[in-house]
């Protein structure tokens, strides 16, 4: 290789971010194949939950309307945050691994990195989301959208997942080890329960009905169900961009400046 071929590699590297961006997508997702209870139990256990909400508990839950057309849009978002902070335990894990330090040899910045652990998560999370869907309509769920309400709902989830996908990568970034990043998930488990997804917010105890209405997640399935269902969605929509929008910006730029420090 001559001297100038040699100095022209690097930059002609760093002008296919995307292409490098795609390559590690693939490289995640086949990670993932590999890795099967992880991928299981991101699947299973909403579909776990709404089976025992639905069927355990619905009978005791007064909605206005049949259970299981009330609890699945908050089950989709269940799956759909729960799938998308397990971005966290791969980045943590490609962190600690040493692996990242063989792909910034080969001059792979920490966007493309991260990239593809972000779309591999989004391409996981539809999937399951899709799962989701596929038993709620054998269990009686039933919508009443139509086309344009679907393009809604899509649209709507796949900011929400990659939102949270974004902002599980900078917890990736922050955790030492991928226990500690798991810890994220549990987060994301648990923020559906104080909203409107399982019981209308009225019913619960006072002082919390203020940060179960003004949560991020209230809004997305406030618009979902609407959407779903054929309903006004009011305010909600908008509200749900903003904070998709809001957390997706911070966490895209903030996981830049992590990655670079925790590199340097």
């Amino acid at each position: 290789m001559t001297v100038r071929a040699a100095a022209a590699t690097p930059r002609a590297r760093r002008r296919r971010p995307v292409s490098d961006a795609i390559v590690l997508t693939g490289r995640t997702i086949r990670l993932t194949r590999r890795n099967l209870d992880a991928v299981l139990t991101a699947m299973l256990l909403p579909i776990m939950l709404m089976l025992v909400f639905v069927y355990f508990f619905g009978g005791a839950i007064h909605t206005g309307t049949e259970y299981v057309t009330y609890v699945v849009p908050g089950v989709m978002l269940l799956c759909a945050g729960f799938g998308s902070a397990n971005t966290a335990v791969t980045v943590t894990h490609d962190m600690t691994g040493g692996i990242v330090d063989r792909f910034r040899s080969l001059d792979i910045g920490g966007t493309p990195i991260l990239a593809g652990h972000v779309a591999a998560s989004v391409l996981r999370n539809t999937v399951a989301t899709a799962i989701v869907f596929g038993v709620a309509f054998l269990i009686g769920f039933r919508p009443d959208a139509g086309p344009l309400d679907w393009l809604a709902v899509a649209g709507i989830l796949l900011m929400f997942i990659l939102a949270i996908s974004w902002l599980s990568a900078c917890f990736g970034l922050i955790a030492r080890s991928p226990e500690a990043a798991g810890g994220f998930t549990f987060l994301m488990m648990f923020l559906p329960y104080p909203s409107s997804a399982f019981v209308p917010i009225d019913t619960m105890p006072g002082w919390l009905h203020g940060f179960a209405e003004h949560q991020p997640v209230t809004p997305v399935i406030e618009a979902l169900r609407g959407l779903l269902l054929d309903r006004p969605v009011g305010d909600s929509a908008w509200q749900a961009l903003v904070w998709c929008g809001g957390i997706l910006a911070v966490a895209a730029g903030l996981s830049g400046v992590l990655f670079r420090r925790r590199t340097a």
